[in-house]
């Protein structure tokens, strides 16, 4: 249960606090003393912390009440907590904002998705395989294993998985094994260390190869020395994918919610390097987006959910 996670969450100290300076008590803020934000898995809980700290100081201060953060092991952590009304925002993958809409349209809705460097509301799933390893295309994968990186992320799983069906493969088959790295980043270590002939992740697809592209899980990954992208060798590209949301949850009172909204609008030319950090890359900042954006994803995510039954 989430609750657990929350409870060990807060008696390990990685929930994070700002409290704004002191102010006139709202009706809303007896309702909501706490604003919190939860964090998908994919990378080291220390560096999303870090990297998410500058929303926790400026949005605290805009919202006069203090802000906590709840990095999650995986991404279905994040989607229980906003579905049970645990956390008030959190930045989802368009496969995890229609897993949550699946179960309970009226949980949240989105409000944003961060532009590319070139202005593109999208983004590409990658396939990637160590250089050295001889695998030029994905006909070269045919009896190799695939790490996928998280059974709710849409370009290390869902997108993937449902393009290759479409091209003829059935990845139980043409693969030796498939399995889950446990986030973008631990599928790349995998990979890397030769756990597995390949995996999945997101990237923006624009931008210079060697930086691991502007935005994405390998651009996180080489910023931080993890990784020189000379040892990885991209061999598969999806479609364009819609970028993932940020979303509140749909019961937040009005005020708090237009705060939230108002400060990641302008956080763009507010902050830049916050913004880089939030958002996970550089960009151009956030656009508003409304539940049609996702249409498609959610179509291919109700498939897969059909699928599996």
């Amino acid at each position: 249960m989430f609750t657990r996670f929350v409870n060990s969450a807060a008696a390990a100290a990685i929930a994070v606090s700002a409290f704004a300076s002191p102010a006139l008590a709202n009706d809303w803020k007896a309702e909501l003393p706490v604003f919190r934000v939860g964090l998908l898995g994919g990378e080291n809980e220390a560096d999303r912390l870090r990297k998410n700290d500058c929303m926790v100081q400026q949005l605290g201060e805009k919202l006069g009440v203090k802000v906590e953060l709840f990095p999650a092991s995986d991404y279905a952590g994040v989607m229980q907590g906003l579905l049970a009304g645990q956390l008030d925002a959190a930045q989802l993958g368009a496969s995890g904002y229609a897993g949550i809409y699946l179960q309970d349209p009226e949980a949240v809705e989105p409000i944003f998705v961060a532009l590319e460097n070139d202005g593109s509301d999208g983004y590409y799933a990658m396939m990637y395989a160590r250089a050295d390893a001889g695998i030029e295309n994905l006909e070269g994968m045919k009896d190799k294993s695939l790490a996928f990186a998280d059974p709710n992320s849409t370009s290390g799983y869902l997108v993937p998985k449902a393009e290759l069906e479409m091209q003829g493969i059935n990845p139980d088959e043409y693969f030796s094994s498939t399995g889950f790295g446990g986030g973008h980043e631990q599928a790349v270590v995998a990979v890397l260390n030769g756990q597995y002939d390949a995996g999945v992740t997101w990237t923006s697809g624009v931008g210079e190869v060697k930086d691991g592209y502007s935005r994405g899980a390998l651009n996180s990954m080489v910023g931080k020395g993890l990784l020189n992208m000379d040892d990885l060798r991209i061999i598969w590209k999806s479609n364009l994918i819609p970028n993932g949301p940020w979303v509140v949850r749909k019961a937040l009172p009005a005020e708090p919610k237009q705060i939230a909204i108002d400060w990641m609008e302008a956080l763009y030319e507010t902050d830049y390097e916050c913004y880089v950090n939030v958002s996970q890359g550089e960009g151009k900042g956030f656009k508003r987006v409304e539940h049609a954006f996702f249409d498609n994803i959610v179509e291919m995510r109700k498939r897969e959910l059909e699928g599996s039954r």
